[in-house]
């Protein structure tokens, strides 16, 4: 019986799920409109809706926790690349540093009044090679 397991397994391992789960959050949060596979798209929406949740707090203690949860890297920089920076160059820097900056500037600020609901899924077609349903799963102009 599966009695209070509310965990979409999607038939991958513990570890594979995580990654692919931060995977698609970033892409998400950076482009405010991914497109998946509709088991997916379901089970990512309650991850979506937390970060949300995490961004409308905005304290250092959100901002660990979602940095946690998105599994964000920040490379080291060279002597050099930290020059640059300090004068507002950031090609050194990887993706990932923009997406708590957007995640907690941008879409914690936009959905400050709403209570909940910041995700959207728009069902599409069938996908060509195996016949999965596909989606779009996006945040909300509001």
């Amino acid at each position: 019986m599966r009695h209070r397991n509310q965990t979409c397994k999607l038939n991958r391992t513990t570890s594979h799920r995580r990654c692919m789960f931060a995977n698609m959050l970033k892409s998400l949060i950076t482009n405010e409109r991914i497109q998946t596979t509709v088991p997916k798209a379901k089970a990512l929406r309650r991850y979506a809706d937390q970060m949300i949740t995490l961004a409308k707090k905005n304290t250092l203690a959100a901002r660990r926790q979602a940095i946690a949860e998105l599994m964000i890297r920040y490379n080291t920089l060279t002597p050099k690349e930290q020059r640059a920076a300090k004068d507002g160059d950031t090609s050194a820097y990887n993706d990932d540093r923009f997406v708590i900056g957007k995640l907690f500037d941008e879409l914690g600020t936009r959905f400050a009044a709403r209570q909940g609901g910041y995700t959207r899924i728009v069902k599409q077609g069938y996908r060509v090679g195996d016949n999965a349903q596909t989606c779009i799963i996006e945040y909300l102009a509001d």
